[in-house]
């Protein structure tokens, strides 16, 4: 089967092998190469439902509503250079290509969106099946929407997003969701997103893929600013770990600039992606409630960072080369 410039051969889990003349990325309009994202903000909200995984559906939401809310703050960031926003809205936590992809022509971005299931709020958003099935059948779900798209229409994720609770060590369920995660990413090269926090959990996490065969470089430790002992961040970014610092939406600058320039201190730059964890509509607040746009990164801490000597040469590489680099898809074994 010829998809773009690949060819895939499909004969089982771990087994959707595929060569490609340059590295390339899944937009919800099909591949792009990675050269041409351009600006990346990895991790933003356009729209969550907080109502639960046996209650939410698209028909809580009228698309234009959310279109008018959301649109013009799409609009600013595209006009400080973005080309390219990652919604990192999980299946039953409101997900919906349809809206994804009216935002995008809107917009003129290019939007990714994602498969896994999202276990953290003490599985509130987890299908009843994920309690059941195993492993390897979470992962043939996650690896059917890559191979045929999400919800019947031709829209495929772009990366792997999953969320885990971060107690003193991942429960059996969470487990089970890296161990999905590393398998589909054995069969498809979708980089995992893991909403972790705390460092222990996600050394937990790195230690559960490399032992199917997945390497650290698969895999992005999202909301790494949770964990208070920042000499964490190198020491995962040396295994070949992306380090996400993405709640800059939220304030806090100040932490985050030294977050940042102890990792390039350190030599580990090439390892670091940023965004705001900003957005979003909510369905169930009149207008869909506050909306956080997605400015904090250009306006607040890119001014610390240069007082910091932070060139536009470090920038470009933050925004530009390291989200090429790691969501361009391919297997990457341990």
């Amino acid at each position: 089967m010829q998809i773009s410039r690949r060819s895939f051969l499909l004969t089982g889990i771990g087994s959707l092998a595929f060569t490609m003349k340059k590295p390339e990325v899944m937009t919800i309009n099909g591949w792009i190469d990675a050269s041409q994202m351009g600006k990346t903000l990895i991790h933003e909200h356009f729209l969550v439902d907080f109502i639960g995984a046996d209650k939410t559906s698209v028909n809580r939401w009228d698309k234009e509503k959310v279109i008018t809310k959301v649109l013009p703050y799409l609009l600013e960031v595209k006009a400080l250079g973005i080309k390219t926003i990652f919604d990192c809205t999980p299946d039953f936590l409101g997900r919906d290509v349809e809206l994804l992809k009216l935002l995008a022509k809107r917009s003129g971005l290019q939007i990714l969106t994602n498969t896994g299931y999202y276990g953290a709020v003490n599985n509130k958003y987890l299908p009843k099946w994920a309690f059941t099935e195993t492993a390897e059948q979470l992962a043939e779900r996650w690896i059917k929407e890559f191979k045929d798209g999400i919800e019947g229409t031709n829209v495929k994720p772009g990366f792997i997003k999953i969320g885990i609770d971060s107690g003193s060590t991942l429960s059996e369920i969470h487990q089970k969701l890296v161990k999905a995660a590393g398998l589909t990413h054995l069969a498809t090269g979708l980089t995992i997103c893991s909403h972790t926090g705390p460092a222990h959990i996600a050394f937990e996490e790195i230690e559960i893929l490399k032992n199917i065969g997945v390497s650290p470089s698969a895999f992005v430790w999202v909301h790494a600013q949770s964990e208070n002992n920042k000499a964490e961040h190198t020491k995962a970014a040396r295994m070949g770990t992306w380090v996400s610092l993405d709640g800059i939406g939220w304030g806090d600058f100040q932490t985050y600039t030294d977050s940042i320039d102890l990792m390039k201190s350190n030599g580990v730059l090439n390892r670091l992606l940023i965004s705001h964890d900003a957005g979003w509509y909510k369905p169930d607040e009149p207008n869909g409630g506050d909306f956080k746009g997605y400015t904090n990164i250009f306006k607040e801490l890119m001014p610390l960072l240069k007082q910091k000597g932070f060139t536009d040469a470090d920038f470009e590489q933050i925004l530009v080369h390291n989200p090429a680099d790691a969501f361009a898809i391919r297997v990457r074994k341990n």
